[in-house]
């Protein structure tokens, strides 16, 4: 897959972008168009030309697949797309945080908020010492901190065995000479005399 990232320009460098890039490089008055970050990686400064514009590196609240097409009918996935570069004019505001809280379409305004189940508010210490435990049970060790009960000799409760439902009583149906009515597979069993 290539590596691709998202740029976002200000109205007026879009239209000297637009300029350097369909003209001819060397005849255009925007000859150079460069971007650097500072230590921190996310902060930066974008030139064109002479001109200096800040430029922030974002996260995107989702990852942005990208596709190009060499026929007009089929789609190939090139890549993943999960940062975008803001370039903003010298008077605006830096954007808060390393997330852009809204997406690259007026739909996905504010989708962290809107469309991402929330995180849950849960303890780094609680989770620390968790995680810490599960360790140590998978190493066979045992949990720290943690009361054991053990019962005491007379109170064991004993597993009882199960006890067999006992049969039904047979139910013979008598005929009217008094003896009761017997089934083919009975004779088999009897003993002629």
């Amino acid at each position: 897959m290539e590596e691709q990232f998202i740029l976002r320009v200000p109205p007026s460098v879009v239209e000297r972008i637009e300029r350097l890039l369909n003209e001819n490089a060397s005849s255009s008055l925007d000859g150079s168009l460069d971007i650097s970050f500072s230590e921190d990686g996310r902060s930066g400064t974008f030139m064109i030309g002479d001109e200096r514009f800040p430029a922030s590196l974002l996260d995107l609240p989702c990852i942005v697949e990208s596709y190009k097409t060499y026929d007009d009918n089929v789609l190939i996935k090139t890549a993943d797309v999960g940062q975008m570069i803001m370039v903003r004019d010298e008077g605006d505001a830096a954007v808060e945080g390393v997330e852009y809280k809204h997406g690259l379409t007026p739909p996905m305004r504010d989708a962290r908020r809107r469309r991402f189940r929330r995180e849950p508010d849960l303890n780094p210490e609680v989770v620390q010492r968790v995680e810490k435990d599960l360790l140590n049970i998978m190493s066979g060790g045992t949990v720290e901190n943690v009361e054991t009960v053990v019962p005491e000799a007379g109170s064991q409760r004993r597993k009882n065995a199960p006890v067999a439902a006992p049969k039904p009583d047979e139910v013979h149906v008598k005929s009217a000479g008094g003896e009761p009515e017997r089934s083919d597979s009975d004779d088999s069993l009897e003993p002629e005399s």
